[in-house]
């Protein structure tokens, strides 16, 4: 993996999990405000700071899938993470798993360890 192709992975992993909390906090917020509290609207607040972190989660995954080369399926997969509640977590999760499997690879092809499959 080069440089490039892991700095796009960091960003997106960076992103994510903010992404994930703001759409947890914004769609809590307004629950609350038509059930509970009418007076309490946190839209204005909440919902362009999500705005953002939601565009700059797709444009970070857009670049990662374009440098990783990833099937259609797995590109659509984290882009979809962006859309369920909490999915930026998962989505965290699971390229935290690829980061540390790749340098787990890394380390064995340095060392010339043969993988058995």
């Amino acid at each position: 993996m080069d440089l490039k192709t892991a700095s796009a992975l960091r960003r997106l992993r960076l992103v994510s999990v903010p992404e994930g909390i703001s759409w947890i906090l914004l769609a809590a917020c307004t629950v609350i405000k038509y059930t509970v509290a009418e007076g309490f609207d946190v839209a204005p607040v909440l919902g362009p700071i999500h705005g953002v972190l939601f565009i700059l989660y797709v444009i970070f995954c857009l670049d990662a899938w374009n440098r990783t080369k990833w099937n259609a399926g797995t590109g659509a997969l984290y882009l979809a993470y962006s859309i369920i509640p909490g999915g930026g977590f998962m989505a965290e999760r699971k390229l935290r798993r690829e980061a540390e499997n790749a340098v787990i690879a890394s380390r064995a092809r340095r060392e010339g360890v043969v993988e058995t499959s």
